[in-house]
């Protein structure tokens, strides 16, 4: 899609980066235990937008659950599967990435999340996508930042290096998420999405909270007023500008915007938290912001193995979903009718004096698999270097596609 860089769009930038860097800072000021603090944020989150959204779009959600019955078939229970590990992998990226915000500083634990585009590059090679020079330039350009950054906490010793490889294991798991809700969401649209993992990540982190006997309430007003923040800043503000910007800028320009965060991050800490930030491990992050933005840049490669049927989309590996191709004609042509029958079946643009043939593709397959033939949403117009695979995810964002997120209705715009 072709980006609107106006002062609404870069106000709705700011606000995105501002809202989503606040998550560490306010973590870490708390005095909750990590656990704790990730529970409520995605309880409070589903509580808040949760019944506004299943009201929103009560059609879909009946959709779903009945489904003519689909619910209950065999083909939809792989979703279903897909979709409960990818809630189950954000409910580790947030426990993972919230305590590591106690353990090391707000500067390391969010540039070693940002790491993210890396590991779901990585998922993406060993799924057989060929990854460019470019992308593993990046990949080395990271893995150098993020060891120079982190070998002072292993000089250093305590529990600084823990909170580095539970900030990594956080980038991991969110790749993980990102790559399993890409084989989970087939006909669901991302507020629902969104609305369904939020509810799953808080019931897993209620029972793990449950299980180690993490305390869930009593919290002194600082913890109370970071809770409060969390709610309003990343899930609320955080999401609806995100969702915003989508629809004026192209995801590949609002990724490399949102590596912001790091920087944004240490400056909210050291205000809030007096947490200064060693010099000797700026050149380190640096590296990790550069290689992160060679990644995201770079496209998402080509599928190793090719089918002589396949169309060009697929071919260049920016289908839009993982669907299997189709040939471009499925079905064979029918014949017209003759003078005397009936032309009530006949196409409602085609008259008796046509000569032109019947039309041979679906509606629905021309729209899923030609964008070109589409009547009711053009994909075409997407330029072939703004990668429409590219995901743009964040802290529990549900994954978006660029496919997708650029002629989207408002009625799919949401969390």
């Amino acid at each position: 899609m072709k980006s609107r860089i106006d002062p609404l769009s870069v106000a709705a930038m700011v606000v995105t980066v501002v809202s989503i860097s606040a998550t560490a800072p306010l973590t870490a000021s708390a005095s909750a235990a990590p656990l704790a603090m990730a529970f409520w944020r995605n309880a409070l989150g589903f509580a808040t937008l949760g019944p506004f959204l299943l009201v929103l779009r009560r059609g879909e959600f009946t959709r779903v659950l009945r489904g003519e019955r689909g619910i209950l078939r065999r083909e939809q229970w792989r979703p279903m599967v897909f979709g409960f590990l990818a809630a189950t992998s954000l409910s580790l990226h947030f426990a993972a990435f919230m305590t590591s915000t106690r353990l090391t500083s707000v500067a390391m634990s969010t540039a070693l999340v940002a790491t993210q585009p890396v590991w779901q590059a990585l998922i993406a090679a060993g799924q057989g996508v060929r990854a460019s020079r470019r992308t593993w330039a990046g990949l080395a350009v990271s893995i150098v930042g993020a060891a120079a950054a982190g070998g002072l906490d292993l000089r250093s010793g305590g529990t600084a290096l823990l909170g580095d490889l539970l900030a990594l294991a956080g980038a991991v798991a969110q790749a993980g998420y990102t790559a399993l809700s890409q084989k989970a969401r087939t006909d669901v649209s991302t507020p629902l999405y969104s609305a369904v993992c939020a509810l799953v990540c808080a019931l897993e982190l209620l029972a793990v909270c449950l299980l180690t006997h993490t305390p869930l309430t009593g919290f002194d007003r600082s913890t109370q007023l970071s809770l409060l923040g969390l709610l309003i800043l990343p899930q609320l503000l955080g999401l609806g500008s995100l969702n915003f910007a989508l629809g004026r800028i192209s995801a590949t320009t609002l990724s490399v915007v949102l590596l912001l965060e790091t920087p944004v991050a240490a400056l909210a800490a050291w205000w809030l938290l007096g947490q200064g930030i060693d010099l000797a491990t700026v050149p380190g992050l640096l590296l990790i912001i550069v290689g992160v933005t060679v990644v995201v840049t770079s496209g998402s490669g080509e599928p190793a193995a090719v089918q002589d049927g396949e169309p060009a989309v697929a071919r260049e590996g920016r289908h839009p979903r993982g669907a299997p191709p189709y040939p471009p004609y499925p079905y064979a042509p029918q014949p017209r009718p003759t003078t005397g029958e009936s032309t009530d079946a006949w196409p409602e643009h085609q008259t008796p004096a046509d000569t032109r043939a019947w039309p041979t593709t679906p509606r629905h397959l021309a729209s899923r698999h030609n964008p070109a033939q589409a009547g009711g949403e053009d994909l075409a117009g997407h330029p072939l270097d703004d990668h429409p695979t590219l995901v743009l995810v964040y802290h529990g964002a549900a994954p978006f596609d660029t496919a997708y997120r650029g002629r989207s209705s408002p009625g799919e715009a949401g969390p």
